[in-house]
């Protein structure tokens, strides 16, 4: 998992600064890339609260670190991939499709159970 995460940071990484010209293969609108960040976010906190409920107190921190660094990989290298016109029109969209990221990721990750007490009906 973590090849691939580098694969596509440095692909994000060389069609920013232009040395692989890869913007407008996917011209990709505003809203299903907000709504990939969502769906990418609340699947990634899912997985990490069923990973660390297995892996108990010790290894949560690397896992954490591999779930907020390897997922936002893919928004940064659709957003490199929309064309020049949309990344020129909107530049900050990166960084709130990670806020967008970041909170749907934080939603279950904070409301997670804790072992061995009962929900509450």
């Amino acid at each position: 998992m973590l090849v691939v995460c580098a694969v596509i940071w440095l692909l994000a990484g060389l069609t920013a600064l232009g040395i692989l010209p890869m913007a407008g293969a996917l011209p990709l609108d505003l809203y299903s890339f907000y709504s990939f960040a969502s769906v990418c976010g609340w699947i990634a906190g899912n997985v990490f609260v069923r990973r660390r409920q297995r892996l108990g107190p010790t290894g949560h921190r690397w896992l954490a670190l591999a779930y907020l660094i390897a997922p936002p990989s893919l928004l940064f290298l659709l957003r490199a991939l929309a064309t020049l016109e949309q990344q020129r029109s909107a530049p900050l969209v990166p960084a709130y499709g990670l806020v967008v990221y970041l909170i749907f990721f934080l939603v279950p990750v904070t409301l997670r159970q804790p072992a061995g007490r009962p929900r509450s009906q």
